[in-house]
């Protein structure tokens, strides 16, 4: 694999027109553009109802340059009047004439300067509101995850954190593309536009308070760079990355990832597996697909099986986590089980099944 070069890092520094914009999620609103057309049209209704209600009652109005009032000079009165303008070259002469301007024609003149101004107004205050729960968001964030990269991966590992009750108000979603985020805060995660090997990026993401990063890009040398400025930026946080070749696995480990998933050949063993055993491979999809079938879940150990073997559990137990050691079951180190142990059991998933607040699936590919 072929990392960037020096001077390709160096003109990607020194790049500022990188856009890395911070989206929160939100509930689906009419879009900006449409809402103002709407409160134009609206305007121009209330124009031309004005101007129509002159030119029915012309024989009221006065016009100082030739004293009659057509169509045109109805809709000359309506705009200075409503605009409040009042050049005062035609004026309401007939008793009629003055009372429709007191009980039509102002109110009219209300409703189109609320129109035109609430406009204004609205997107000045929703300016300050969208500051406000930005800074808002930054005050209370604290111990989340952060997800490089909205694409299959991105997507995949999202939802396997969150089905173990993971709230969406604590996942921040990086990524270049416009779209990718407009997905994401569609999904109701918050998200940011720009590249994730640019400090700044991640720092909006404010991945110095995350508790775990998961690096899903589609670059192999992207995520190592991620990598690095993600543990630069955060010593203590748990980095979960994907690489594509197996051998880039060490090098993403070397550059701060505590985890590495292959995904090229976990995925060339599944299908090498699917052909020596149809029923086989069929089983390992159902364990990778969350939520269905069979699901391999982390639990810690209850007091009642304190003592016991492995085999001895209910569960299914795949492995024993015992401090930084991952112990088959078969294991003899493993002994009787300690209440610090943690269990890798494999247990049926069903719309009723409850979770330990404890418990969490396993890393998908």
């Amino acid at each position: 694999m072929k990392l960037p070069g020096q001077d390709a890092i160096a003109r990607q520094a020194d790049e500022h027109l990188v856009t890395h914009k911070v989206r929160l999620p939100r509930k689906l609103v009419e879009h900006p553009f449409r809402q103002v057309g709407k409160r134009l049209s609206w305007a121009l209704i209330v124009l031309v109802a004005t101007a129509f209600i002159v030119w029915a009652d012309s024989d009221g109005y006065n016009d100082n340059s030739d004293g009659s009032v057509d169509l045109l000079d109805s809709f000359y009165y309506a705009t200075v009047t409503l605009s409040t303008t009042g050049y005062g070259d035609i004026t309401p002469v007939s008793d009629a004439a003055r009372l429709t301007n007191i009980f039509v024609i102002t109110p009219l003149r209300v409703l189109f300067l609320i129109i035109l101004v609430g406009t204004t107004l609205e997107a000045l205050t929703e300016r300050t509101r969208e500051e406000w729960r930005l800074n808002r968001w930054r005050s209370t964030l604290r111990d989340h995850t952060v997800v490089v990269g909205f694409g299959t991966k991105g997507r995949s590992a999202v939802r396997t954190v969150c089905a173990t009750g993971l709230r969406k108000e604590q996942v921040v979603v990086v990524d270049p593309s416009g779209k990718a985020i407009e997905a994401a805060t569609a999904d109701g995660f918050a998200g940011v536009i720009g590249d994730a090997t640019r400090s700044e990026v991640l720092k909006r993401a404010e991945v110095h308070r995350a508790r775990q990063i998961i690096i899903a890009t589609q670059r192999d040398d992207t995520a190592v760079l991620v990598a690095l400025t993600a543990r630069q930026l955060n010593k203590g946080a748990k980095i979960v990355a994907a690489v594509r070749e197996e051998e880039n696995a060490p090098l993403l480990k070397q550059s701060g990832a505590d985890a590495v998933i292959t995904s090229a050949s976990a995925a060339g063993r599944l299908l090498g597996l699917s052909v020596l055993s149809p029923a086989a491979g069929m089983v390992m999809e159902d364990l990778i697909s969350q939520g269905s079938g069979l699901d391999i879940v982390e639990r810690p150990v209850i007091k009642a099986e304190v003592g016991r073997g492995p085999r001895e559990v209910d569960d299914l137990v795949v492995s024993v986590l015992r401090g930084h050691r991952v112990l088959g079951y078969d294991d003899p180190a493993v002994g009787g089980l300690e209440l610090t142990d943690r269990l890798i059991t494999i247990v049926r998933a069903t719309p009723s099944t409850q979770v330990a607040p404890d418990a969490r699936p396993l890393p998908r590919d």
